[in-house]
């Protein structure tokens, strides 16, 4: 196995141009593991630390620009307001050790379905910036994941940020594992409200061959929010609204049993999450009303 440790971005780039099976490693969570447990034996690995632009970020206007490799520790304590959602996954990524190391970029090179941020990126609506020495593209995040552990990387491609739109209404994340920390996903469940749109965005973990977005319930729940003028007047979703987008979130799971939970659990659980976290964004979004209410 050769090790290749380029000092620049541009120098990356024609390592992996040179070399297109060359398997990125910047944190090393996922990475090492698949090599210690010889489940991955690549011929190169790419070593990305050196590179000072994957670990900054910049908030502009209506979005993040989050560099592949900013630890989760720095999102829960930097972009807390901005990205709540993926401040919320970030806290249920293993131990402070892991949090302090790895990154969004290596979950979405990953790609695995159990991959704690993905729920949260795929309710914020993130686009994924790839580039190679042919130039740069930005890829949106339903269009990322193309298979179990699959994505839309060309091989000669590496993720140099991700681009989230900034929260503009409350946003929620819930796991379900098998222990309180150190733990791969049974189910995770994401949800992010965007009053501007008045449309509601999902993201299901650990449920699917891939993270899914619920897109039947998200359509549902934002017809009866729209007929019932909820965004407008802050009402309160009834419990018959609140079980019909629980249903049709468990409805859009495809899991599979394995020694982590049974497919029929993970269908009941993702029901149960998105459910609360319904409840729970929206008992937000209405107390930020009377608060815009009060204060005018």
């Amino acid at each position: 196995m050769d090790f290749l440790r380029p000092a620049h971005w541009e120098e990356a780039l024609a390592a992996k141009a040179e070399h297109p099976t060359a398997v990125p490693i910047a944190g090393g969570t996922d990475v090492m593991v698949e090599i210690n447990f010889d489940h991955r034996r690549p011929e190169y690995l790419l070593d990305l630390n050196r590179i000072a632009d994957l670990y900054e970020w910049e908030v502009g206007a209506d979005t993040v620009r989050l560099g592949a490799s900013v630890p989760y520790a720095r999102i829960m304590e930097r972009l807390r307001a901005e990205l709540p959602g993926l401040a919320l996954a970030s806290h249920t990524v293993a131990s402070p050790q892991i949090r302090n190391r790895g990154g969004v970029g290596g979950n979405l090179g990953t790609a695995s379905p159990a991959g704690d941020a993905h729920p949260a990126l795929l309710a914020a609506g993130a686009e994924v910036e790839a580039e190679s020495v042919r130039g740069t593209r930005l890829i949106p995040i339903d269009a990322f994941y193309t298979g179990v552990k699959r994505n839309a990387l060309a091989p000669d491609e590496l993720i140099r940020a991700v681009h989230i739109k900034k929260a503009d209404g409350p946003q929620q994340y819930s796991k379900v594992g098998t222990r309180n920390a150190m733990v791969i996903a049974v189910c995770a469940f994401g949800l992010a409200l965007h009053p501007e749109s008045r449309t509601v965005r999902t993201g299901i973990g650990s449920a699917a061959p891939t993270p899914v977005r619920a897109k039947a319930a998200e359509e549902f729940l934002n017809a009866a929010l729209e007929e019932d003028g909820c965004w407008d007047n802050g009402t309160i979703i009834t419990p018959s609204v609140a079980r019909r987008f629980a249903d049709l979130c468990a409805a859009a799971c495809n899991p599979i049993d394995d020694v982590r939970g049974t497919a029929s659990y993970r269908r009941h659980a993702v029901g149960v999450m998105a459910r609360r976290t319904l409840t729970w964004t929206w008992e937000s979004y209405r107390g930020s009303r009377r608060t815009t209410e009060g204060a005018a």
